[in-house]
Parts: C-alpha cells; structure tokens; sequence
C-alpha cells in the first residue's frame, strides 16, 4: 500500500470523526479533526484526559491554525513562526469561537507547526490543523511504536499511520506566545 493512498485513508478516517494515531518528532500522536466535538471527547475518553487540561493542535503551515487563534504583535510573531517547522508549542490567544474542548479552561491554545514530515502530510491531506496528544493513557508512558499504541489503547484508536517517529527524546517544548517564557522544556 503507498504512503499516499495511507494518508489518503487516514484523512478519511478523520473526516469521518475517526482517531488516528501517527508518529511525531518524539514519540506517536492521537488525532482527530479539532472542529468535531464527538471525536475530540472520545479522544479525551481513550486518554482518561480531563477537558480543563486543553490539547495541542499541529499544523503543516500557520495558516491551518489561524481559524484558532489570535495573532500576536508582529515581533512576537516574528519570534514564534522562526521556530517553525520545529518541536515548539507556543500557547497563543485563542480566537473567539475556539471550542472549549480544544482550549480547556485556557484562554490560549497550543499550537504547532510540526516539522515530522509524515505528520505534515497527514494535516495536509485532511486539510486542516489536528488534535495532537501522545498516544497513552494519561501518567503512562507515551506510545513510540505502532505495536505500544495497539498494547495501550487496543481497538479504540480506528487507524495507525506507520511510520518513524523522530528523533526527539521528549516532547515538544511549550512557550507561552505573548511573553516567550518556556513552560516545559
């Protein structure tokens, strides 16, 4: 099966309100479409992850968050998209209309522009930004192979897109957007 026609079928996967776990910079994602509200509490379910906490979004390109959220002052901007493609989450001000099962009880959302070239793809051919959350249940560790995601979350994630995670051994790091303060290195 080509990586196109399996990207193909993932998309369609989220389109249709599907979770789809993928590999990340660091280690595998689980994704659905963030405008879904049905998938994103499903999702929130599988991780036994509690709303208030928020989720990340990734994106091929900043033009996929935009709908999300607010831009900040053209320096800090500036500081913020030199970072991208690349393993920096920025919590930035959520626009109105933000859902609050992707901002939890934040008024900013964290967001990335993924340098994972698979992951990309994925929000390309879906084309939109993604929910993007280790594949675990929430305190364990993070799935890194399409073999841990089955073990740790069995049947309840619809599809796998295989493929190398990177090279990262942690997670991305998060800064807040407004003042460039590092919130988890």
């Amino acid at each position: 099966m080509s990586e196109h026609y399996k990207l193909r079928l993932a998309a369609h996967c989220l389109r249709a309100g599907g979770i789809v776990a993928y590999p990340t910079e660091a280690v595998y994602g689980l994704g659905c479409n963030p405008w879904n509200e049905d998938a994103v509490h499903r999702l929130l379910a599988m991780k036994r992850r509690p709303e208030h906490k928020g989720l990340i979004l990734i994106a091929a390109d900043f033009d996929q968050l935009a709908p999300f959220v607010e831009p900040l002052s053209d320096a800090r901007m500036e500081a913020v998209l030199a970072t991208w493609p690349g393993p920096v989450t920025w919590l930035l001000p959520a626009r109105n209309g933000t859902p609050d099962w992707l901002r939890g009880s934040h008024q900013t959302l964290a967001v990335r522009v993924t340098a994972h070239r698979l992951a990309a793809d994925l929000c390309r051919s879906a084309g939109s930004a993604l929910v993007s959350t280790s594949a675990n249940v929430s305190g364990r560790p993070a799935a890194g192979t399409p073999l841990q995601v089955r073990l740790a979350l069995g049947s309840e994630v619809d599809l796998i897109l295989v493929g190398e995670c990177g090279t990262r051994a942690h997670p991305s790091t998060i800064r807040d957007g407004r003042t460039g303060e590092v919130i988890r290195a």
